[in-house]
């Protein structure tokens, strides 16, 4: 069990990231009715087991809406990554030899981690026109943690080579999702400068000046032409 513990830990906290109540019901069920030893006593709770299937159905329908899943990704970018750690932290307590906080660390850095690149691949699938693809996405992460969770059960050195494959997979579109958003909103303002709702971007400048004068305030030694004032030069009088 002893070397099995790191691998156990960092693909709880990789599922964490993307499912975390998924992950707790799981192990819980699995604990309640097999009692496997590398899965914590705690999470077979009847409370636990209750309190994450709850949660787990709220999530299942919210993560499948465009743009209530970005939300509720905000939401849980502090839940996520704590129960990783969690999670890490009562797998490595109840193994000897093995120091409870660094297991902590590991599970919680590594759902931070697998959180922000699911949360980052979900913001680009939102800019698609048609809500198919969030239904598609969120159901294949929910059968992908399902899947690896149950492969570490059995094996969890390879199960945690393929969440660590998934985190690099991921990470990468993430970085070509990014790319692809910034090209399209180029794309939006090109057209809106063409359709006349916009203002080109060189003279977004221009426009500022126009309306709040120069940065930083009146230019020294510039008279100042406000209503009233006294630094305006006389006026001749008239032959």
């Amino acid at each position: 069990m002893g070397a099995e513990v790191l691998p156990w830990v960092f693909t709880s906290g990789w599922a964490s990231g993307i499912n975390a109540y998924a992950v707790v019901l799981i192990m819980g069920l699995v604990d309640k009715f097999a009692h496997l030893q590398q899965i914590p006593d705690a999470l077979a709770r009847t409370d636990v087991l209750i309190g994450a299937a709850v949660l787990f159905l709220i999530e299942m329908v919210a993560d499948k809406v465009p743009y209530v899943d970005s939300t509720w990704d905000s939401i849980h970018t502090v839940i996520r990554p704590a129960v990783g750690a969690t999670l890490g932290y009562l797998i490595g307590h109840d193994t000897a030899g093995m120091d409870a906080a660094f297991t902590a660390a590991t599970g919680g850095i590594t759902a931070l981690l697998s959180h922000l690149v699911k949360a980052g691949l979900r913001t680009a699938v939102n800019t698609s026109p048609e809500p198919v693809s969030n239904v598609v996405v969120s159901t294949g992460e929910d059968l992908t943690v399902a899947g690896v969770i149950s492969l570490a059960m059995v094996n969890p050195w390879l199960a945690a080579g393929v969440a660590a494959a998934l985190l690099a997979i991921g990470a990468v579109l993430l970085v070509f999702a990014l790319r692809r958003v910034r090209s399209l909103k180029r794309r939006y303002d090109d057209w809106g400068v063409r359709m006349g709702i916009a203002v080109p971007p060189e003279q977004r400048g221009r426009r500022g000046l126009r309306r709040g004068g120069p940065p930083g305030g009146p230019v020294a030694g510039a008279p100042d032409l406000g209503a009233g004032s006294s630094s305006l030069p006389p006026i001749p009088p008239a032959p």
